[in-house]
This record gives structure tokens, sequence and C-alpha cells, in this order.
């Protein structure tokens, strides 16, 4: 089971959802929602589609994609990685996503060259080279 921190807002719509039936029961198992992965990505990419949002543009390869369930959670933990890449944000981070190996939460922290130029720069100051 993984934990998800929610707002406030969206717990109240949850509950108010959950007191009008809106949890189903199936195999023996109270679910929130009864849809399977398909419905899940289409859901996603209605909404996408609905409120606006540009396709996702790979900047490495210059690929172009559609927005999807599994695009937003790798967009999401790459802003997360952005904004706190030490281990602990880390640690977080591969709890959050619910990885069993720190390595494949590890792969969201790339390093660009240019990133990893200055880093090397600040170790040894005064070679710029």
């Amino acid at each position: 089971m993984r934990t998800l921190p929610l707002d406030g807002d969206t717990l109240e719509m949850l509950k108010d959802y959950i007191k009008r039936g809106g949890q189903v029961t199936q195999n023996g198992k109270k679910l929130l929602f009864s849809i399977n992965r398909h419905r899940a990505w289409q859901i996603v990419r209605d909404c996408a589609e609905k409120s606006g949002l540009p396709k996702l543009v790979n900047p490495e390869t210059g690929k172009v994609h559609n927005v999807s369930p599994h695009r937003l959670r790798d967009a999401f933990a790459v802003h997360a990685v952005k904004l706190d890449d030490s281990v602990d944000g880390l640690r977080l981070l591969q709890e959050h996503l619910g990885h069993d190996s720190f390595n494949t939460t590890a792969k969201y922290r790339k390093v660009a060259g240019e990133e990893h130029r200055e880093w090397y720069q600040k170790l040894w100051p005064g070679n710029e080279s």
C-alpha cells in the first residue's frame, strides 16, 4: 500500500464521494474507483486535451509524446529531483513512487553536461579549462 499526501479540498471531495456511495467492492476489496489501466490512460489524455496541455517533447531526442499517466509520473519525478536532489529527497521520492530499488529512482537525476562541467569547476577553483 502506498500513502499519498492530499490537500484538504481533495480529501473533502473524496469523503463526499465515498458518502454518496462512490466506493465499490470488487473481489472482496474496497476500491475508490473501478477502472482499469486503459481507462485511466483515456481519462488523463482527455483531461490533458480539454485543459489545453501541450504534447510533451523529449529534450534529448525531440520526440513528441501524448500526455499519459506514465509521462505525468515521470514529469513529477523530474520536477521533484530538480527541487531536491539530496539523498533524503531521493529516498522520499523512492517511497512516494513505490520503487523497490533506489537505482530506479536515481535515474531521474540525470546530470546535464553543462551542470556537470559547472560542478567540476567548483571542485577546482581557478582551473577554468
